[in-house]
């Protein structure tokens, strides 16, 4: 015989939160909540608020030129330039059927079959008019997702984006790792993960809530970093015994089949940039050198556009 819930017995929804109060406070207990839509918070009259996107895609694979989305979900929510978040409006949410069939893996991971997508076909032009009105584009893991939703429409690459996996110091801020499933365990809460409107929502109550240490909204965070511009270095035909300096510095190889060189680059802040050039020049190429630069903002950063 299953035995009862305390739901199933009465227990109402305040006596839970008292009982889990008491197991949190003992310092013996740590408790998890299911997530749960967040209560509107509206804002003040003469607080200016922007509308954000979330986005999230589900995908046959890593490579962009090669693999397809399977599965798109983006969600607009209002916020305010400090960080705080009010109003999270309805998802759009689309299968999309691949050319070929979806790999086994990707089934496991995601749970979504090729009978799931069958005959179902993302509009692009749909995607661009639910997008348009966004102020900033957000996902976990931007430099994957934006590379895959702007070849599906224009409109993602004259937005701004932001990253919510890289551009706040989880680490720094008491967390453990910086991917969803367990910055939510750290915020306290849990839901049902790799489909893409809930890597959304669950995304959205992460920025919302306030981080570990520093107390702010993780959104003021993540802006804060979105608004700081960067440089990208590119180390081409640096020497190949040299490879393991670059990476010990940070440098990274671009192997994919994008615009970009294929060669070492690094993104350094903007008080970063002659100092890194100066060291390319006396510890790399031994010699004066000009080399490839682009500055990145929010409006081509996680881009192959750059």
């Amino acid at each position: 015989m299953t035995k009862p819930t305390p739901t199933s017995v009465g227990t109402s929804a305040d006596e839970l939160s008292a009982m889990a109060e008491i197991l949190r406070s003992s310092g013996n207990y740590r408790i998890q909540r299911r997530l749960e839509p967040r209560r509107i918070v509206a804002p003040s009259d003469d607080t200016p608020t922007k509308l954000g996107l979330f986005i999230d895609v589900e995908t046959t694979g890593l490579n962009p030129y090669d693999n397809e989305i399977i599965e798109l979900a983006m969600i607009p929510f209002t916020y305010a330039l400090d960080g705080r978040i009010f109003e999270i409006h309805d998802a759009f949410e689309q299968f999309n059927e691949p050319r070929k069939p979806i790999p086994a893996a990707i089934t496991h991971l995601t749970g979504i079959t090729d009978e799931m997508v069958a005959d179902h076909k993302i509009d692009p032009a749909e995607v661009a008019s639910f997008a348009n009105s966004a102020a900033l584009v957000i996902a976990h893991n931007a430099a994957f997702d934006r590379r895959f939703v702007e070849h599906l429409s224009d409109v993602f690459s004259t937005k701004p984006w932001a990253c919510s996996m890289s551009q706040i110091d989880w680490m720094d801020e008491g967390y453990e790792g910086t991917k969803l499933v367990y910055l939510a365990a750290g915020a306290g809460f849990f839901y049902e993960g790799h489909r893409a409107a809930h890597d959304c929502r669950a995304a959205i109550e992460l920025l919302a809530a306030p981080l570990l240490k520093s107390g702010v909204p993780a959104m003021q965070k993540l802006l804060e970093n979105a608004r700081r511009p960067s440089w990208r270095i590119w180390a081409e035909n640096a020497p190949f015994d040299l490879k393991d300096i670059l990476k010990a510095r940070g440098y990274r190889w671009n192997g994919d089949d994008n615009p970009n060189p294929r060669a070492w680059f690094v993104d350094v802040e903007d008080h970063q940039r002659e100092a890194e050039l100066l060291f390319l020049s006396k510890e790399i190429y031994l010699r004066d050198i000009e080399l490839l630069v682009h500055r990145i903002t929010a409006y081509n950063r996680f881009s192959d556009r750059n």
